[in-house]
C-alpha cells in the first residue's frame, strides 16, 4: 500500500515537473519575441537619432529646446536599452529553470487556515500562465527561508509587516536535470551538497529520512547569518563549507538588493584554479559574481611595479625543499612575522618614526635638485608631533607645491622655456592666439600683441613640464617608505623598548631581510608587513564601498595578515571559512591561524564535522591519521577501501600508476589528479607520463579548472575535488613531519570515490598508524614486466 502511495506521488510530481518546464517554455518563446522587438527598437533609434531632433542653436530660446530634444531622445533610448537588459537578464534565468525549475518544497499550513500550501522553491520565482499563482518560489523569498530554517512542524517567516506562523506539514527535495525528475525524498533538514542529493535522490522513496536526520542544518546558520561582525565556519574536508558560503553570498544580495551589490562583495580564493572552479556557482544561484582573487593578487595591486613579490606558493616550495641557504633563520622568520607580535614591533618603529628617522627624497626638476630632503625632512619634523604621520606628510605635500607654484614664476623667464615653446604644436598656438581673441575681443590690438602670446606659451610650457611633478608631490612620492623600513632591520637603528622581544635568529632575519628589500624583493611573509607600513606612513586608501568579505582556506592566513585585511576593509564584516587540519603553511605549527581556538579576535563560530564530499571508507581512512580525527564523522556513502602500493623500486611505479589511471578511466571517473607534494615532484612525474596519455600539469599560473587527468601539487588543489586521486609518492621519506601531515591529508582529502597511495619503500608513517582494516596494502616486489603484468 505505501509502495503504491509513493508510486502515485512520484507520478504526480512527475507530471508537475512537465507542466512547469512546459509553461517556462511559453514564457521563453514570448520574452524572445519581446527582446526581437525592443533590439529592433533600439537599432531605429540609434539610426534615426538625429534626425528625430529638431537642431536650432541660433538664439537662445531655440538652444534650450534643442537641449530638451536631445536629452528626451537620449532618454528614450536609455529607456529602451535597459528594458532590452532586464528582458535578456530574465530570459537567462528562465533558461536555467527550464533545465532545472525548483529544488525543494515544504507544505505550509498558515495558523488559522483549514489547507495546507504546498510551496516549491527554485532559483527564482515563476508565475503561472495568469500571473495570478506562484508556480515557483525564488529560493532567497522570505517564505522559503522556512525551508532552511525548520524541520517539518512548528514554523514561521517574516514579511515586511509581520511574522507568520503555522506547521511544516512535509519537506521534500528533487533532483531534476534536463527538465526531468530524476529523484526526490523526504527530509528533515535541508540538504545542500548536490553529490549527496544525488545518492538520496536515487532512492526515490521516504526510506531515507533516517539517514538524512542526521545531516547537519549549520550550513544554514552559514548562508543566513545577518549579525555577526566575524563569523567563523570551521569545517572538515568535504563538509560543504565553501558551497554554503556561496550561498550565503547570494541570498545577502537578494536579502539587502537595495543596498548591496555583488561589487561590495569580495573573495579572497586559495589560488587562481580555484577561482574557476567556483565561477559557475553564483550565476547558478541567480546571482552575478562578486569580486574574486587571491589574496597574492590583492597584495600585488598594492605595490607599485618595481617590487617583485614572491607568492605563497614558492614559500611554501621553499619551506618544503629543507635545503636552501639561510634555511632555519628564513623559516623562524616566516613564524615571526606571521605574529601580531611583529605588528607590534613596526607599531613602535611607527611610533618612533613621529620624532625621527623618516625618510626623504629629493625634490629635482630637469634633473637639478630645486628642494633638497633634508629641507622637507626637517620642514616635516617641525609639523605639529600630536597629528598623525600622513596628516603631517598632507602639510608637507602643500608646503612643497607652494615652493613649485614660485619655482613656476622663476622658471618661466628662463631660455629653456622659449626654445621648448617653439617645439609646440600648431593646435597650442591657435588655441593661445584664440584666447587671447576671446580676452581682448574689444581690442585694437588683439591681432598685435606678440608679447602677451609669448608669455602665455611660456606659462603653458611651464606647468606642462611641472605637471607631473606635481601629481608626485600629492601622491606623497618624497617620501621613501622603502629605505624608512629598512632601517627597521638596520644595525644602526633598533626600535627603543624593553617590551620588544625578538626571535632568536633575529640578527641574521635581519640580514636576509635587507638583502632582499635592497634588490625590492617582498618575501611571502615580509609582503603585508611592508603594505602595512607603507600605508601607516602615507595613509589607507580603506575600501569602505566592501560591505563583506570571505576569506576561504582561512586557516592559511596569517594574524598579521588578517590586520592588515581589517585596515584595507574597515566596515566589511567578515566570513572566515576553513579546516585547521589543512593548515600547511609554516606559521601554522605554532597556531598562528584565524582558526585557533586561541584566537581572541570577537567572532561568531559554527564548526562542520561531517564530510560529503569522499565515500565512508575514504574518510575513515583520512580521519585515521589527524589529530582529533575521531570528531570527524563520514556520511554512509558506500565505495572501496583506499589502495596503498608499496614499490620495492621506483622504475615500477610509472607502469603502476597507468595501470590504475587505466583502471580509473574504465570506471567511467571523468577527473582524476596525480598529487604530488612539491611542484618539482609533479613535473618528475609528468615528464615521464605525457608521451603516453594525455595529461595536465597544474601550476600557479593555472587559471581553468579541467576534467581529465591532472597532475598537481597538494597545495594547489585545496579547495578542490576529483572522482580519483592518486598519491604519487607517500613514503616515508616525503611526509614526516606534522605540516606534512597536513599536506598529507589535504592530498588525500581530494577524493570523492577513490584513492590510491604509491609508495617507494616504507609508507609514511601516517599511514602506519592506521587500522588495516582501512586499506589494501599491496608490496611488489619484482620489477615490472610488460609480458607478465
Amino acid at each position: 500500500m505505501a509502495d503504491e502511495r509513493e508510486d502515485q506521488e512520484w507520478q504526480q510530481e512527475k507530471q508537475r515537473v512537465t507542466k512547469v518546464v512546459d509553461e517556462i517554455g511559453k514564457k521563453i518563446t514570448s520574452l524572445q519575441s519581446k527582446i526581437k522587438g525592443l533590439k529592433e527598437d533600439v537599432i531605429d533609434i540609434r539610426r534615426d537619432f538625429w534626425e528625430d531632433v529638431t537642431v536650432n542653436i541660433e538664439e537662445m530660446d531655440d538652444k534650450i529646446e534643442t537641449e530638451a530634444s536631445i536629452k528626451q531622445q537620449a532618454e528614450f533610448l536609455s529607456e529602451r536599452e535597459r528594458s532590452h537588459g532586464q528582458v535578456s537578464e530574465r530570459l537567462d534565468i528562465l533558461h536555467r529553470l527550464k533545465d532545472k525549475p525548483y529544488f525543494g518544497r515544504i507544505d505550509f499550513k498558515e495558523d488559522g487556515q483549514s489547507a495546507e500550501q504546498p510551496i516549491y522553491i527554485g532559483l527564482a520565482s515563476v508565475m503561472d500562465e495568469d500571473e495570478e499563482n506562484f508556480l515557483v518560489y525564488d529560493w532567497r523569498a522570505p517564505i522559503s527561508s522556512m525551508y532552511y530554517d525548520f524541520p517539518p512542524g512548528p514554523a514561521s517567516y517574516d514579511t515586511v509587516q509581520e511574522n507568520i506562523s503555522g506547521e511544516i506539514t512535509l519537506k521534500r527535495q528533487y533532483v531534476i536535470s534536463n527538465g526531468e525528475l530524476k529523484g526526490m525524498f523526504d527530509t528533515g533538514l535541508t540538504i545542500g551538497d548536490h553529490l549527496l542529493q544525488s545518492v538520496l535522490g536515487n532512492q526515490a522513496s521516504t526510506k531515507m529520512k533516517s539517514i538524512v536526520s542526521t545531516i547537519q542544518k549549520e550550513q544554514n546558520q552559514i548562508i543566513r547569518n545577518e549579525k555577526a561582525k566575524v563569523l567563523i565556519v570551521q569545517g572538515v574536508a568535504g563538509s560543504g563549507k565553501t558551497s554554503a558560503a556561496l550561498q550565503r553570498v547570494a541570498y545577502l544580495l537578494y536579502r539587502y538588493r537595495e543596498t548591496l551589490t555583488s561589487e561590495q562583495i569580495v573573495l579572497f580564493s586559495p589560488n587562481p584554479l580555484f577561482n574557476s572552479y567556483v565561477a559557475t556557482v553564483l550565476p547558478e544561484l541567480g546571482e552575478d559574481n562578486m569580486q574574486q582573487m587571491t589574496f597574492y593578487q590583492y597584495l600585488h595591486r598594492q605595490l607599485d611595479d618595481s617590487f617583485q613579490l614572491e607568492t605563497p606558493f614558492e614559500q611554501m616550495e621553499y619551506y618544503l625543499q629543507k635545503q636552501a641557504e639561510n634555511y632555519e633563520a628564513r623559516v623562524e622568520a616566516m613564524h615571526y612575522k606571521a605574529s601580531l607580535a611583529y605588528k607590534d614591533l613596526i607599531d613602535r618603529f611607527l611610533d618612533q618614526l613621529a620624532n625621527k628617522g623618516l625618510a626623504f627624497r629629493n625634490i629635482t626638476f630637469r634633473g637639478q635638485t630645486v628642494i633638497p630632503k633634508q629641507m622637507v625632512e626637517k620642514y616635516f619634523y617641525q609639523t605639529e608631533s600630536t597629528l598623525a604621520i600622513p596628516d603631517r606628510l598632507e602639510k608637507v605635500a602643500n608646503w612643497i607645491l607652494y615652493q613649485l607654484k614660485r619655482l613656476e614664476k622663476v622658471e618661466r623667464e628662463k631660455d629653456w622655456v622659449l626654445e621648448e615653446s617653439e617645439l609646440l604644436e600648431k593646435a597650442d598656438y591657435v588655441d593661445v592666439h584664440q584666447t587671447l581673441q576671446d580676452e581682448n575681443q574689444f581690442s585694437e590690438d588683439t591681432f598685435d600683441d606678440y608679447d602677451r602670446e609669448e608669455e602665455m606659451l611660456r606659462k603653458r610650457v611651464v606647468a606642462w613640464r611641472l605637471r607631473p611633478l606635481r601629481k608626485k608631490v600629492k601622491q606623497l612620492a618624497f617620501v621613501d617608505p622603502l629605505k624608512t623600513f629598512r632601517k627597521l632591520f638596520s644595525s644602526k637603528e633598533r626600535v627603543a623598548s624593553t617590551k620588544v622581544t625578538h626571535p632568536s635568529q633575529w640578527q641574521e632575519i635581519c640580514r636576509i631581510t635587507n638583502e632582499y628589500l635592497k634588490h625590492k624583493y617582498l618575501t611571502w611573509e615580509d609582503a603585508p608587513a611592508y603594505i602595512y607600513f607603507e600605508k601607516s606612513l602615507l595613509g589607507f586608501d580603506a575600501q569602505r564601498a566592501i560591505q563583506h568579505l570571505f576569506i576561504d582556506e582561512a586557516q592559511d592566513y596569517t594574524p598579521f595578515q588578517f590586520a592588515l585585511m581589517k585596515k584595507m576593509f574597515p566596515v566589511s564584516r567578515m566570513t572566515l571559512l576553513g579546516d585547521i587540519n589543512q593548515a600547511i603553511y609554516a606559521h601554522a605549527l605554532r597556531e598562528e591561524t584565524l582558526l585557533s581556538e586561541k584566537w581572541q579576535e570577537k567572532h561568531e563560530r559554527i564548526v562542520l564535522t561531517r564530510s560529503y564530499r569522499s565515500t565512508a571508507p575514504i574518510v575513515e581512512f583520512t580521519k585515521s591519521f589527524m589529530p582529533n580525527g575521531d570528531l570527524i564523522e563520514p556520511f554512509e556513502r558506500d565505495g572501496e577501501t583506499p589502495v596503498v602500493m608499496e614499490l620495492e623500486q621506483r622504475d615500477i611505479m610509472i607502469e603502476k600508476v597507468l595501470d590504475q589511471i587505466n583502471e580509473y578511466e574504465q570506471e567511467g571517473h571523468e577527473t582524476i589528479a596525480l598529487i604530488g607534494k612539491t611542484m618539482q615532484e609533479c613535473m618528475d612525474i609528468y615528464d615521464r607520463l605525457r608521451n603516453r596519455i594525455d595529461i595536465h600539469l597544474m601550476t600557479q599560473e593555472a587559471h581553468i579548472f579541467e576534467k581529465g587527468i591532472v597532475v598537481i601539487p597538494a597545495y594547489l588543489a585545496k579547495g578542490i575535488e576529483f572522482d580519483a586521486v592518486i598519491i604519487v609518492d607517500a613514503s616515508n621519506d616525503n611526509f614526516q613531519d606534522e605540516l606534512e601531515r597536513n599536506l598529507f591529508y589535504t592530498a588525500c582529502t581530494r577524493a570523492m570515490h577513490q584513492l590510491a597511495l604509491f609508495t617507494i619503500g616504507k609508507p609514511t608513517d601516517f599511514i602506519e598508524n592506521i587500522p588495516k582494516q582501512q586499506y589494501r596494502h599491496y608490496k611488489v616486489h619484482q620489477i615490472w614486466d610488460k609480458g607478465t603484468g
